[in-house]
């Protein structure tokens, strides 16, 4: 979208990676020159790697900053806006969090994360428009490896269309998508790079659904995807149903979700605790596969979620869940292990004013308890001896090598989700017994005491679908795009946030009446397209 960046598409194509994403290809994307990207299918599944790789990788984007490691950095940040995870203290990248969560860092148009999402998302759309459009020009052999890099374009290029029109326009259900501003809509991979203007929500969800059915199509008679960090018929059905329900396609969401979690078995209990560090896991439909030479360091996504990553970050800053939520959590319900409420607080800086011995935390009356209880949680999940604990703390995401900086897998997608999808949509259609039943495969495989048929009506449902997808679904990156669809405000009256570390994050209100839930259009893309001015700017 940026002239500068998008004059420097081709080169970014073939350099974005040294090493391909599929550590099973030894074949880097720097091999083939910008003239050939596109001109083989193994060239253009390059390219594709490169995507993947992207995922997760740190931004290679003109001027990027190391924090911004795709959706490493991004399925985090949407959490602690959304109110899920919750920061404990400023702390290791406090001049990137701490305005986040104050709710600035979304909401002024220089923002960086304001300007790495949404050029991350158009390389993914520029990669994908000269993938799809090269085999357009070309009389390519329409084979099973053929379909799969079709496939998988079309759906990459939905799933990042859909990323930016949830995030920088007025949510589908709330607003009024035929006249709302969208984002600029560009399918062209050929010169003169510029914007474009922006289109409606609507005019954006239409291309979207196109190119998400197209995906499907392929895919349905492509090769098989050789790891889940690539793009399978169940991965397109998933992003298919995420982006029904985000526009209220009720009955399309609750088919899809069940298309996409074929084959993807809800974890056991052993497993769900083991923590969330490997796409391996059996409900895993679609995650980056991170291995040892590619791993970002003190910008990956356990470095903002785990509280056994050995980073400053995570070391004066434990993650918690919000207060309300685990209280709503049944004690029969595994899930609530992974998340301490009695935890020591231990950081003498933390910002509820509790923290750093007995005589602050109201949890303990001694020192000797108080600092035997941080010792038995530093042992039983392998911190080191600079790792503070906090009350509500998550336990949820836990390294394979606890106690480093490791690189540990990214998810993006579990047939768990695909569960709620499904009875979010039923009950949206008030098919009582439908969502009843979806809604209780996933609750009695977390609780064997779960009892569905206690949810008797539409609002029943869905307050019980809200606190299953908060704990289900912790540090996955939904809740700032869930309370845009089900219009509600952010209130962290309860949860154990501080209002001073917080201050505008703490309240906002709903986002039908409220703007500040919109992201700035990035003031790079304003002074750079052509098609927009300062009237085309998201309102305050």
């Amino acid at each position: 979208m940026r002239r500068k960046i998008n004059a420097m598409l081709i080169a970014l194509l073939v350099l974005t990676l040294s090493c391909s994403e599929d550590f099973f290809d030894t074949k880097s994307t720097d091999t083939i020159s910008a003239a050939d990207a596109f001109s083989t299918p193994e060239n253009m599944m390059l390219v594709l790697n490169g995507l993947h790789r992207m995922m997760y990788a740190q931004s290679p984007l003109p001027g990027g900053y190391w924090n911004y490691s795709g959706q490493s950095f991004y399925l985090p940040l949407f959490d602690l806006i959304g109110g899920n995870v919750i920061n404990t203290a400023p702390s290791g990248s406090s001049w990137l969090m701490n305005n986040i969560i104050s709710w600035n860092g979304h909401t002024y148009a220089w923002a960086s994360s304001v300007r790495y999402l949404w050029y991350q998302r158009y390389h993914f759309i520029n990669s994908t428009n000269s993938i799809i459009n090269a085999v357009n020009e070309e009389d390519y052999t329409n084979d099973k490896e053929m379909s799969n890099i079709l496939g998988q374009a079309h759906a990459y290029r939905a799933w990042a269309y859909h990323q930016l029109v949830m995030t920088y326009c007025k949510g589908y259900i709330i607003g009024n998508p035929e006249t709302d501003p969208g984002v600029p809509l560009r399918l062209s991979s050929e010169a003169p790079y510029d914007g474009g203007p922006r289109g409606t929500v609507k005019e954006i969800y239409d291309q979207i659904e196109y190119d998400i059915n197209k995906a499907i199509s392929y895919l349905l008679n492509a090769s098989p995807p050789v790891n889940k960090s690539h793009i399978s018929l169940n991965v397109a059905y998933g992003i298919k149903a995420r982006i029904s329900l985000s526009k209220g396609d009720w009955s399309e969401a609750a088919e899809a979700a069940v298309n996409a979690r074929q084959s993807y078995p809800l974890m056991s209990e052993t497993e769900w605790k083991s923590g969330f560090n490997t796409v391996d896991l059996p409900e895993i439909i679609w995650g980056g596969h991170v291995i040892e030479a590619e791993t970002n360091d003190y910008a990956s996504y356990f470095y903002y979620v785990s509280p056994t990553f050995n980073g400053f970050q995570p070391r004066v800053n434990p993650k918690i869940i919000n207060m309300e939520v685990y209280n709503q959590i049944p004690a029969t319900d595994f899930r609530r292990d992974c998340f301490l409420p009695l935890a020591p607080n231990s950081y003498r800086y933390a910002s509820n004013g509790q923290g750093g011995s007995a005589e602050n935390d109201p949890n303990y009356d001694n020192e000797t308890d108080f600092w035997n209880a941080w010792q038995t949680i530093i042992d039983t999940y392998g911190m080191t001896a600079s790792h503070n604990t906090h009350s509500y703390m998550s336990v949820k995401f836990l390294q394979k090598n606890p106690g480093t900086i490791d690189p540990d897998d990214v998810i993006y997608m579990r047939s768990a989700e695909m569960y709620l999808i499904e009875a979010e949509a039923l009950a949206m259609l008030n098919d009582i017994t439908g969502a009843q039943r979806a809604l209780s495969v996933l609750g009695y495989s977390r609780d064997p005491a779960f009892d569905e048929t206690i949810f008797t009506t539409q609002s029943l449902l869905m307050n019980q679908i809200k606190i299953q997808r908060a704990v289900e679904l912790w540090g996955e990156g939904f809740s700032f795009h869930d309370k845009i669809r089900w219009n509600d405000p952010l209130d962290h009256t309860n949860s154990g946030a501080s209002e001073i570390l917080y201050l505008e994050g703490f309240y906002q209100d709903r986002p039908s009446v409220n703007n500040a839930w919109i992201w700035k259009i990035p003031q790079d893309e304003i002074d750079n397209n052509s098609y927009l001015t300062e009237a085309h700017q998201n309102p305050d």
